[in-house]
C-alpha cells in the first residue's frame, strides 16, 4: 500500500523524475520522459506493480530525510539500535545519451546496519514482467520487454525469487555501496557504465551552481529556493516545457475518482510562471518556456487547447489503466488527459498576459510572436461572448463564467498596451471599445449586487476562488468594494479551517461527484489580495499557514485536506510552488504584484 502522498521526495533529471518514499522505496519512475509509461507504478497500486526499495532489514528504525542544501540530491538516513546508514538518491543530468540513470548509493554512518533491497520491475506501469538475465560477471542484471530495457548493476549479490531482485547485505560506517539503475532504448546498445560516485559529487555541483538562491534577499529565501529547484526539476529541457506535476491520478479525494493525468503543459500557468523565474533571476529558464508556448500556440487559432504534450503534442487522448488498482483504491487510474478538447476562453488572456510580462522583462524576441497574438485576438473577438467549460476544466457543460469573461478582458487589455507602451501595430481603438464592453458586461452580469460579489458564473448563486484573480489581473483595484466583498464572500463561504476550496462542491457544476480537498493555489492567491488591499498582517498569516502545510522536504501537491493534515491530488505540483514563489515575493521587503500589469 502507497505512503501519504506528502510521504515522497521528487528526484529527477530535467527530462523524467521518480518519488522516493520515506520508507526507502521508489514507487513512481517513467523514464525516458515525464509521461513515459512507468516501470515502478507502486505509487498506484502494490509492490508488484513495480518499485526499488532500500532499508534496513530490522522492522524498528526512525527515518531523517533532506535534501542536500540548493540541491535535488536526496539523503534519507535509517536509524536502527545497531547503527545509522543513509541512503542518497539522485538522477544525473541528461549526457546527450538516450538513457536515464537511476543512482543510489547506501552510506553507511555509524555502527553496522543490515539492509535489504527488493527490485520489482514491472514495464508499462505494471502490466508488464520482463525478460530478465544476469549481467557478465554476475554484478547485475538486463531487463528487457518491447522499446524499454534496464539495466542494473550492484556491489552486492542478488538473487532472483519470484520475478523479484533480492539481496541482503551490510553497509558499516563509513562504506559507500552504489546501486546504478540505467533505462535506454531496447534496440540500442547497452549503454557504458556510470561511474556513481562522480556523478553524486558532478550532480550536487550542478544544482547547486544552478540554485544561486542566496543572491534572493527574502524571509522565505529556502522555500523560494526549493520551489525553485522543483521548477526546473519538472522542466522537460529538451523542449523548456514544465509539466504540471511528476504524476497521474493522485486523487483529489481519497478513493474518489477525480484522478487526472497531470505529466503534460498547461498554458493557463504561463504568465504566473514566467513572472516567478523572471523576478527570481532565470531569465534563461523563463525564456525557454515563453518559446515553448509560442510554439505550442502557433497555428488555426480555433484549434489552440488549453495544454500540451511536453514537446507541444497535441493528441493526448485519456484511457484508463483497469489493471491498477489506484492510490489508496482511488480509481480509475487515468494516463492522457480529455480536457485537452475543452473550449476555455481564458486561454488567449493567459497568452497575451505571457507575452506581457516577457516584454516586460525584455524576453520577447521572436517577431512571429506578435503576428500569433494578433491572429489570437482576431478569434477571440467573435467569441469571447460564447460559453465555454471554464478554468477548471469542468465536466458539467459549457456556462458563462465570470473567470473567463474576465481573461477575455486581459487579452484586450494586453494587447492595448502592447501597441501604447511597446510600440507594436494593431487595431488599438477596436480593442479599446472590445475592452470596455467585455468590462461593461462581466460588471453588469457576473456580479451580484445583493451578495456583494462576482459569482462563478452569469446568474449563479454560487461563488468561486478564481474569482481572486480580478484584481491581480489588473481588471478592478483591490480597493474596489465589489473586489472587497468578492475577496470577504469567497473567505466566508468556501474556506475549510483557513484554506480555501475552488467553488463549492455540491453545486453540481463539475459533473462529478462531490468531495475534493482545498486549492493550495486558491489560498495563495487570498493572501496575494490581502496584501493589496493592504492587510499585509492578515496576508502573511495566510502564507504561513501554506508554508507548514509543505512537506518535511519543502514540496506541495495541488490539495491539501485540512481535516486529515494530508495532501492530496498529483505532486509535486508546480503551479502550486510558482504560487508560492510569488506570494513570497509579494510579502517580502521589496513589494511586487503578481501580475506585473496588476501594478500598472
Amino acid at each position: 500500500m502507497s505512503l501519504w502522498i506528502e510521504d515522497y521526495a521528487l528526484i529527477g533529471n530535467t527530462q523524467s523524475a521518480a518519488l522516493v518514499g520515506k520508507d526507502g522505496s521508489i514507487d513512481w519512475f517513467c523514464a525516458p520522459r515525464f509521461d513515459s509509461p512507468a516501470f515502478f507504478a507502486a505509487l498506484l497500486g502494490e509492490s508488484e506493480h513495480g518499485r526499488w526499495q532500500l532499508r534496513p532489514e530490522t522492522p524498528e528504525f526512525r527515518v531523517e530525510r533532506r535534501y542536500r542544501p540548493d540541491s535535488l540530491v536526496l539523503e534519507t538516513r535509517f536509524l536502527s539500535d545497531s547503527g545509522s546508514a543513509t541512503v542518497v538518491d539522485f538522477m544525473p543530468l541528461p549526457s546527450g545519451e538516450e538513457r536515464s540513470d537511476l543512482i543510489r548509493v547506501v552510506r553507511g554512518d555509524q555502527g553496522t546496519v543490515t539492509m535489504s533491497m527488493e527490485l520489482i520491475l514491472r514495464f508499462g506501469y505494471g502490466a508488464t514482467v520482463p525478460w530478465v538475465h544476469r549481467l557478465k560477471g554476475g554484478e547485475g542484471l538486463h531487463a528487457i520487454a518491447g522499446p524499454d530495457a534496464v539495466h542494473f548493476r550492484s556491489p552486492v549479490p542478488i538473487r532472483n525469487v519470484e520475478f523479484r531482485t533480492i539481496a541482503s547485505f551490510d553497509v558499516s560506517a563509513g562504506e559507500m555501496l552504489p546501486f546504478v539503475l540505467t533505462w535506454n532504448y531496447s534496440h540500442r546498445p547497452q549503454p557504458e557504465a556510470i561511474e556513481p560516485l562522480a556523478a553524486l559529487e558532478a550532480t550536487d555541483s550542478w544544482w547547486r551552481g544552478w540554485c544561486r538562491c542566496e543572491t534572493i534577499e527574502n524571509p522565505w529565501r529556502e522555500a523560494i529556493g526549493r520551489s525553485l529547484i522543483t521548477l526546473k526539476a519538472l522542466t522537460y529541457s529538451p523542449t523548456g516545457g514544465i509539466v504540471a506535476a511528476a504524476t497521474t491520478s493522485l486523487p483529489e479525494q481519497l478513493g474518489g475518482v477525480r484522478n487526472w493525468d497531470y505529466r503534460y503543459c498547461w498554458v493557463r500557468d504561463a504568465s504566473y510562471t514566467i513572472y516567478a523565474l523572471v523576478i527570481s533571476g532565470y531569465l534563461e529558464e523563463a525564456r525557454a518556456w515563453r518559446e515553448w508556448l509560442l510554439r505550442a500556440a502557433a497555428g488555426r487559432p480555433d484549434q489552440l487547447q488549453i495544454m500540451y504534450g511536453l514537446a507541444g503534442e497535441r493528441r493526448l487522448e485519456e484511457s484508463e489503466l483497469d489493471w491498477l488498482p489506484g492510490y489508496k483504491g482511488a480509481r480509475p487510474v487515468r494516463v492522457g488527459n480529455a480536457a485537452y478538447k475543452q473550449r476555455q476562453l481564458d486561454t488567449t488572456g493567459e497568452i497575451l498576459d505571457a507575452f506581457h510580462v516577457a516584454r516586460k522583462y525584455r524576453l520577447e524576441v521572436d517577431g512571429d510572436a506578435w503576428r500569433v497574438q494578433q491572429t489570437l485576438l482576431e478569434y477571440l473577438e467573435s467569441n469571447w461572448s460564447g460559453t465555454d467549460e471554464g478554468i477548471w476544466e469542468v465536466r458539467g457543460g459549457q456556462r458563462h463564467f465570470t473567470h473567463s469573461k474576465v481573461m477575455a478582458w486581459v487579452a484586450f487589455d494586453r494587447a492595448v498596451k502592447a501597441v501604447e507602451r511597446s510600440g507594436l501595430e494593431g487595431p488599438v481603438e477596436r480593442w479599446r471599445k472590445l475592452r470596455s464592453e467585455i468590462h461593461e458586461e462581466v460588471c453588469r452580469r457576473g456580479f451580484d449586487p445583493v451578495r456583494n460579489a462576482f459569482v462563478q458564473y452569469y446568474g449563479a448563486p454560487a461563488l468561486d476562488s478564481a474569482l481572486l484573480l480580478i484584481p491581480m489581473v489588473g481588471f478592478l483595484p483591490a480597493t474596489d468594494p465589489r473586489v472587497i466583498g468578492t475577496v470577504e464572500a469567497v473567505r466566508r463561504e468556501l474556506s475549510v479551517n483557513g484554506f480555501l476550496l475552488r467553488y463549492s462542491p455540491d453545486t453540481g457544476v463539475d459533473g462529478l461527484p462531490e468531495g475534493e480537498g482545498t486549492f493550495l493555489s486558491c489560498t495563495f492567491w487570498l493572501a496575494d489580495c490581502l496584501s493589496m488591499m493592504g492587510r499585509r498582517g492578515e496576508a502573511r498569516e495566510v502564507f504561513e499557514r501554506l508554508l507548514a502545510v509543505r512537506n518535511d522536504v519543502g514540496l506541495l501537491a495541488e490539495e491539501y485536506d485540512p481535516r486529515t493534515g494530508h495532501q492530496l491530488g498529483n505532486f509535486p505540483q508546480a503551479f502550486s510552488h510558482v504560487m508560492l514563489i510569488n506570494t513570497a515575493h509579494n510579502l517580502g521587503p521589496a513589494w511586487h504584484p503578481v501580475s506585473v500589469a496588476a501594478a500598472q
